[in-house]
């Protein structure tokens, strides 16, 4: 019965609603607004629930203070006769009814929220921002925008509940107990008023200074997860260069500042406790001097002096407990305030409001005038990184891209990708501009191999079914055949004990070489079998063995395709059918291989002076 109450309570809410969320607001009240929306019933029953017990509670004291003057002024053969039904209804209230209303409060709020609201505000967040552009992921770590995401969805849970449910209770609470000493004598009640005052005062200094250390604390956190996590993720390169002292200081750094932080909140912690135990030992003191002086002038009588002094000892308890709830609830819109910065960005790509799933039926390729320069102003001597290019590209046909470093090769297949936008220009595939259709259609159309292939860590099986999720196993292994990685495949085993197809890869792909790496990102390619094909440096990290046997199969995959290849090693593109030459972000030269030759320009340069099938080193320009 209790668990089918529970899991009705869980039900309420969709942790995970299917559609897409909307840039979050980037106020604070309004963020948290639109994660707390979906919830407002359960927080307004709970809030409900939990004025009611408050003022139970209170009124409880009172039959305290009731049931001393009845011992006080009762026969003690008549005292049940007496007070029977109010004994007994009191008994119905302390066993029955408040144990239900806080039953119902509990489940409420442990069923309910807790665990829903923080991660349904998770899985918001994050399906907003796996849709950022790329270059939102190049200028941060992973680690710390992944952190900023769990903080924050808890920054929220927690502000929200605090200020919809503990407030209250805590106003209802002492606005019952101001009303209680009132209704005894007025006089009961100022020592009360007065310690509210020098509450809220204390509250008023010690609360913005907390949360502006929290807000600090946030972001020194996160910023030491994004290092401590850089350094994780790039073990390899820390290992080979043997910097793990290097890191250990980089990492130190930013736990210094982490650690800063802290100091300076467990002061203002340790001088807010301390103004706190001041304050109360004040209210006790003259509750219970004003209460005995009321007494001894016969103006109240010794059961309101039992209860007030003991709703003081109760309060008393509770004001570190609300203090420290206030606290909370400022630290965590700290938290909030530091998450809206990351969560609450604009994409710097989006789709087209009228934007259409894109069709690729015969892959033909076009750059118009396309300008762009990652946003960079530029002086009036300067070029952008691509300067007013433009090329078609014929359904079918086998396009080469050459040049040195820098000269803009890959950023052209990233625009065409859309990456990136455009700032000025227009990149059009059978016509249709690529600005105006989806993203996901657009990329699902691209099969690309690139040089530095990251996988997933998943099972191999996983990552060669990337780009179509609804292939079977069969499907996976003739792909992998035909990338000439199922033999290495079979004799895969990770720490677990998978084997084979279902041995996890690691985090991007490290337990693999970069070899046994790219074969799996050809195989990938392979099966999804995109109408357009992009190789950048493709088989870089192979050996001349392997490579001689994947470019079958790459020759392969590219039938009946239009194909961009990028390549330093001009022998692998030489056989296409027409050979771009860029530099300093435009077209120089184009033509067959033996054309380009004839011409004895750059491309003729670059051949001569190839390097054991590279481009020599005295010509690459850093980018």
């Amino acid at each position: 019965m209790l668990t089918r109450f529970f899991q009705w309570l869980e039900g309420l809410s969709d942790p995970f609603p299917d559609n897409l969320p909307d840039r979050p607001p980037n106020t604070l009240i309004a963020f948290i607004v639109h994660y707390a929306r979906p919830f407002w019933p359960l927080l307004l029953a709970a809030s409900i629930l939990s004025a009611i017990v408050a003022l139970l509670e209170v009124l409880l004291f009172s039959f305290v203070g009731n049931l001393v003057d009845w011992l006080s002024n009762s026969d003690q053969a008549t005292f049940f006769t007496d007070h029977r039904w109010r004994l007994i209804g009191m008994g119905v209230l302390i066993i029955v009814i408040l144990p239900l209303l806080k039953l119902g409060y509990e489940s409420i709020h442990h069923q309910g929220l807790l665990g829903n609201f923080a991660m349904r505000t998770r899985w918001q967040a994050h399906r907003y921002l796996l849709r950022q552009s790329v270059e939102f992921y190049q200028n941060d770590f992973a680690g710390r925008v992944a952190a900023k995401v769990m903080q924050t969805a808890l920054g929220i849970r927690d502000t929200v509940l605090r200020a919809t449910e503990v407030l209250l209770y805590v106003g209802v609470y002492f606005t019952g107990a101001v009303a209680l000493f009132a209704s005894s004598d007025l006089r009961l009640s100022a020592p009360m008023l007065l310690w509210l005052v020098g509450y809220l005062f204390t509250l008023r200094y010690f609360v913005p200074r907390l949360r502006d250390v929290s807000r600090e604390q946030a972001e020194a956190r996160s910023a030491v997860t994004g290092r401590v996590v850089d350094s994780y993720t790039n073990i390899t390169t820390v290992k080979m260069f043997a910097e793990t002292n290097y890191e250990d200081r980089y990492a130190r750094e930013g736990m210094d500042v982490f650690l800063d932080s802290v100091h300076q909140q467990m002061r203002l912690s340790t001088r807010l406790t301390i103004t706190l135990n001041m304050l109360n030992a004040l209210l006790l003191f003259s509750v219970a001097g004003t209460g005995i002086w009321l007494w001894q002038i016969s103006a109240i009588s010794t059961g309101a002096i039992a209860f007030t002094v003991g709703l003081v000892l109760r309060l008393q308890g509770m004001s570190q407990w609300i203090l420290w709830e206030v606290a909370g609830i400022f630290e965590n819109i700290g938290v909030v305030l530091d998450g809206i910065t990351t969560i609450s960005r604009d994409r710097a790509v989006n789709d087209a409001p009228d934007a259409q799933p894109i069709t690729v039926s015969r892959g033909e390729i076009e750059y118009r005038d396309i300008h762009f320069n990652y946003g960079k102003l530029l002086g009036d001597s300067q070029r952008g990184v691509i300067d007013n290019l433009s090329l078609h590209v014929a359904p079918g046909e086998k396009v080469g891209i050459v040049g040195r470093s820098g000269a803009g090769k890959s950023t052209i297949v990233s625009l065409l990708l859309r990456f990136y936008d455009l700032e000025s220009g227009s990149i059009l595939i059978d016509g249709k501009d690529i600005a105006s259709v989806t993203q996901e259609s657009l990329r699902a159309n691209i099969g690309m191999v690139t040089q530095d292939t990251s996988l997933l860590h998943r099972s191999v099986f996983e990552n060669i079914r990337y780009g179509r999720a609804d292939c079977g196993m069969d499907e996976v292994v003739a792909a992998a055949r035909r990338a000439h990685a199922y033999d290495f495949i079979l004799g895969l085993e990770d720490p677990k004990g998978r084997r084979g197809f279902e041995a996890h890869v690691g985090e991007r792909g490290v337990k693999l070489s970069g070899g046994q790496r790219q074969r799996v990102a050809i195989a990938r390619v392979l099966l999804k079998n995109a109408p357009i094909l992009v190789l950048d440096e493709a088989t870089s990290a192979l050996d001349s063995e392997v490579e001689a046997a994947i470019q079958e199969s790459l020759y392969s995959l590219m039938s009946g395709k239009t194909v961009i290849a990028i390549a330093h090693r001009l022998s692998t593109i030489a056989a296409m059918d027409r050979l771009i030459v860029m530099d300093e972000g435009q077209i120089v030269e184009e033509g067959t291989h033996r054309e380009l030759l004839n011409e004895n320009g750059l491309y003729a340069a670059l051949w001569a002076r190839q390097s054991g099938g590279f481009i020599a080193h005295d010509l690459v320009v850093n980018q």
